[in-house]
């Protein structure tokens, strides 16, 4: 396959045509009375008319055919989807899983969408107010089937296996170690190439953002230009048997049939697409001093709430660093936080818990539910000679952090069969060193 091309910069106000169609763009205005090429014009919103100019999203696409050329949608399979937070009785304790099984091609072919397991999530899609954490497992491409979401932006993690994903914007390839986020609305399939999996973060009535810097200035974190939006491309194709549209509405799945391809935007301009990021190039800022620095300055993208500094979710990653704070324990502290945790692994070992949380499996530690290194990462790290280490090389670790209070759902407590009952077992072998008669510590030797 040929190396696909991608604008810079995250957010900005970009435009694109098909090589194939110069001009396909209107000059001066978005939708004259006829475009050229004779395309219709659509505008899609990814916010309110009349929302400040700092957050308003739109693009305009100029599309063979408008997107409302479909027959009606009906209710289709739901498979292992829901936004029914009420399933189970809720599970205060902290939760591991094992790595999630990929069904095998051989036995079942099962594609992105009819692969998606929902796994926790709080919140009221209706109200626009929440999230969702779902896995997804796939062994074969989408085909003639291509997915929108009406209820929220997917933020995909590939864990294993490259995806080819085609938006109406065009096409991007996201490797593990990359993520890409799909926002409301906009129409995707996916290709794959061999038994994949992953994590998605959806996140509904808001839109994902870069951090705010504060004191640490104009650069660093996720820069905005190693942010990449798809070019334009297009097919023109006929469809004799349908064109399978599944759309995700209000928590339920619902399919409909067309007779040409979605994928046949000639040209677009406008703020609101697609993109993806490398997370190789995101700049650390850590702790050259003394102590831990709290998990927020390794944020990636963040969804705000409307209480300041409080997100629906933040993405963040542990990634490749340096470690050099004296007199310091360096893993992750031990921890109750106002805010629930969903763990992954992409690949690697994670530093606080190198034995049984493993890629492609998870975490969640949530609302005020204590958690923090096992017994051995306590026991290393306290005797340690503190030099200067490298911290996590060849391992990427992340975090779906939330302000909201996640359920699990039957299928992550239950059906998944991948839940480790054992997990509580990693802090069981802490023991007291206290030492009442003596303030020193006893430190390494």
């Amino acid at each position: 396959m040929a190396t696909l091309k991608y604008i810079s910069g995250f957010g900005n106000e970009c435009a694109s045509e098909d090589p194939r169609c110069p001009g396909a763009l209107p000059e001066g205005q978005n939708n004259p009375q006829v475009c050229p090429y004779n395309l219709y014009a659509e505008q899609l919103s990814g916010s309110a008319f009349t929302c400040p100019r700092s957050t308003n999203k739109r693009s305009w696409l100029y599309r063979i055919l408008p997107s409302v050329s479909h027959k009606p949608f009906e209710s289709t399979d739901q498979g292992h989807v829901t936004n029914n937070w009420d399933e189970v009785d809720p599970d205060p304790n902290q939760l591991r899983w094992k790595p999630f099984e990929i069904p095998k091609a051989s036995q079942k072919k099962v594609d992105f969408v009819s692969g998606l397991h929902t796994l926790c999530g709080a919140g009221d899609i209706r109200s626009n107010n929440g999230l969702a954490v779902h896995i997804f497992l796939c062994n074969t491409s989408m085909g003639d089937r291509c997915f929108y979401n009406s209820d929220g932006d997917f933020l995909i993690v590939p864990q294993k296996g490259k995806l080819l994903i085609y938006t109406e914007f065009g096409k991007m390839i996201v490797q593990p170690n990359e993520i890409c986020v799909i926002q409301v609305t906009m129409g995707h399939l996916v290709d794959v190439f061999e038994e994949t999996r992953g994590y998605i973060l959806e996140v509904y009535g808001v839109h994902f953002e870069l951090p705010d810097l504060g004191p640490i200035g104009a650069n660093g974190l996720a820069n905005p230009r190693d942010f990449l939006i798809p070019v334009a491309w297009y097919e023109d194709r006929q469809v004799p048997g349908g064109y399978t549209v599944i759309n995700k509405y209000q928590g339920k799945l619902f399919a409909a049939k067309q007779n040409v391809s979605p994928f046949n935007v000639v040209a677009w301009h406008g703020n609101y697409t697609p993109y993806k990021y490398n997370l190789e190039n995101f700049m650390v800022i850590n702790a050259v001093a003394y102590d831990h620095a709290d998990p927020s300055i390794f944020t990636v993208l963040t969804a705000k709430s409307l209480r300041p500094g409080v997100a629906i979710a933040d993405f963040v990653i542990f990634p490749p660093r340096w470690g050099v704070a004296d007199k310091t324990f360096r893993p992750p502290y031990y921890h109750r936080n106002c805010m629930s945790e969903f763990m992954g692994l992409i690949k690697g070992h994670y530093e606080a818990k190198e034995g049984g949380f493993l890629p492609g499996g998870g975490s969640l530690h949530s609302t005020m539910t204590p958690h923090g290194p096992d017994a051995e990462c306590f026991e290393k790290a306290s005797k340690a000679k503190l030099v200067p280490e490298r911290i996590a090389d060849g391992t990427m670790a992340f975090m779906f952090e939330s302000s909201l209070s996640m359920a699990v759902t039957k299928w992550g407590l239950k059906t998944s069969h991948c839940l480790d009952d054992n997990y509580y077992k990693c802090w069981e072998p802490l023991k007291s060193h206290f030492t009442p008669n003596s303030r020193s510590p006893a430190g390494p030797k």
